[in-house]
C-alpha cells in the first residue's frame, strides 16, 4: 500500500525534524511497506509516472555538482534530498572541433554529480525533455550548484538540441525493483521514485533503456558519491578532493550534418574515437587540479565505460589509500596503479610529494593517446 503524496512529505518533514541523534531506526521508516534489514532500509513505494507542466531548471538539488567538483555534505546524520535530473539533449565538445548531438542528464557529459550520506534518502524525479530545446547556460533561478560551474568552464561548448527518445535512470547506488524504478518513459512524461543509500560507495548512474550501450555511449551517465556514515579514516587529513569520470566516445563524422554522429559498429567492437576524464580530452589540461606540496588530495574515480576497463595512476605519485568502490570496508594502501572495471569507482588518497607537474593517466597507453590524460599542478608547501 502507497500512501498519498501529501503524507509522504508530512512523514519526510517529521524525520528531517529530528536531530541526527534522536531519530530511532523506525523513524526512518517513510512509507508503508518498507522495512529494515541490518540497519538499511527496503521495500519502498511503487515509482510514480505521470505528465506535469515543467520549463524550469533541468537539475535541482543542492549537492548536485558539475565535475570535478564534489558538495560538502553540511549537515550531521541523515536528510532527503529532494533531487531533479531531466534528460535533455545537447550539442556538446568532446575534443576541439569535434562535437555532437548528446543525449544527457541535466545538459552535461558526464550528468551531474550527486553526493549524499549512508542512510540518506533520495526523492529523485526526471522528466524526458528530449523533445524540447533547453539551455543550460544561463543563469537560472531555483537551479543546483551544477549550472555555475558549467558556466565557469564551458569547454564542452553546451548549445541545446533537441533529439526525442524513449529514456530511463538506473542509480547503481539504489537498492530497488529495476523493472519499476529504472522504467523507460517516452519524451513529455515525468517519473518519479525513491531510494536510500543503503551502501556507501562511487557509484554510477546511467541510462538503461535497449540498446543500454547506445544510450550511455551517447552521453548519459555519472556519478553519485555516498560517503560512508562514519566518514573514512583519513577524512581529517584531507586537503583537496576532485571527482573524475573516465568514459568512452565511438564518434565518427556525420554524412549528412555538420559535425559528428555516434558510430554503433565501432562501439561494439571496442573501438573508441576518444577516451576523455570528465567529458573532453583537454578540461584538465586547461583547467588543471589544484594542490600544494605535502597535501592530502582525495580523488573520486569512476570509469564509466560503456565497455572497457581503466588502469588509473598518478606519474610521480602512490596512492596512500585506496578504498575500492568508496566502500571503507575495502582498503588497499601503496597502489601505483588502480584497475577499474565498466562501472567500477574507488576513492583513492595520494600525498604530493613536492612542487610540481603531475599527469593523470589510464595506464592503458592506447586510451592515454586517445585522451584519458589530465593534469595536477602542485605549488609550493604551505607552512
Amino acid at each position: 500500500m502507497i500512501r498519498s503524496k501529501s503524507t509522504t512529505v508530512a512523514a519526510m518533514a517529521l524525520a528531517l525534524s529530528f536531530g541526527a541523534g534522536s531519530v530511532s531506526a523506525n523513524d526512518r521508516l517513510v512509507h508503508d511497506g518498507e522495512f529494515m534489514v541490518d540497519g538499511m532500509i527496503f521495500g519502498l513505494p511503487e515509482a510514480r509516472v505521470y505528465t506535469e507542466d515543467y520549463s524550469g531548471p533541468p537539475v535541482v538539488g543542492d549537492y548536485l555538482t558539475a565535475v570535478p567538483h564534489l558538495a560538502e555534505l553540511d549537515y550531521d546524520g541523515n536528510r532527503t534530498h529532494e533531487v531533479r535530473m531531466d534528460v535533455i539533449s545537447q550539442q556538446i565538445e568532446i575534443a576541439p572541433g569535434k562535437f555532437y548531438n548528446a543525449w544527457t542528464f541535466g545538459g552535461s557529459v558526464p550528468g551531474p554529480t550527486l553526493h549524499v550520506r549512508e542512510g540518506d534518502r533520495v526523492v529523485f524525479t526526471m522528466k524526458n525533455r528530449s523533445d524540447e530545446p533547453v539551455v543550460i547556460t544561463e543563469p537560472v533561478a531555483g537551479g543546483s550548484p551544477f549550472f555555475g560551474q558549467i558556466r565557469a568552464n564551458p569547454i564542452q561548448n553546451n548549445q541545446p538540441a533537441v533529439s526525442a527518445m524513449p529514456h530511463s535512470m538506473d542509480f547503481h547506488s539504489g537498492t530497488v525493483a529495476a523493472d519499476d524504478k529504472w522504467r523507460t518513459i517516452p519524451p513529455g512524461v515525468t517519473i518519479e521514485f525513491e531510494w536510500v543509500a543503503n551502501y556507501p560507495g562511487v557509484y554510477m548512474y546511467h541510462c538503461g533503456t535497449p540498446s543500454v550501450l547506445m544510450h550511455t555511449a551517447q552521453g548519459q551517465y555519472g556519478a553519485v558519491v555516498v560517503s560512508p556514515k562514519n566518514g573514512f579514516p583519513t577524512d581529517d587529513q584531507v586537503d583537496r578532493e576532485y571527482v573524475l569520470v573516465q568514459s568512452e566516445f565511438y564518434l565518427t563524422e556525420d554524412e549528412y550534418n555538420e559535425g559528428y554522429r555516434y558510430d554503433h559498429e565501432a562501439a561494439m567492437a571496442r573501438n573508441p574515437s576518444h577516451v576523455t576524464f570528465n567529458g573532453h580530452i583537454n578540461t584538465l589540461h586547461d583547467q588543471p587540479l589544484r594542490a600544494n606540496a605535502g597535501e592530502r588530495v582525495r580523488l573520486y574515480v569512476l570509469n564509466a565505460g560503456p565497455s572497457d576497463t581503466s588502469s588509473f595512476h598518478v606519474i610521480g605519485a602512490i596512492f596512500d589509500r585506496v578504498w575500492y568502490e568508496g566502500n571503507v570496508e575495502n582498503e588497499w594502501r601503496g597502489m601505483q596503479t588502480v584497475l577499474l572495471g565498466a562501472s567500477n569507482g574507488a576513492v583513492m588518497d595520494f600525498i604530493v610529494p613536492e612542487e610540481g607537474s603531475y599527469k593523470l593517466v589510464d595506464h592503458e597507453f592506447a586510451d592515454a593517446e586517445r585522451g584519458a590524460a589530465g593534469t595536477l599542478i602542485a605549488g609550493p608547501r604551505q607552512q
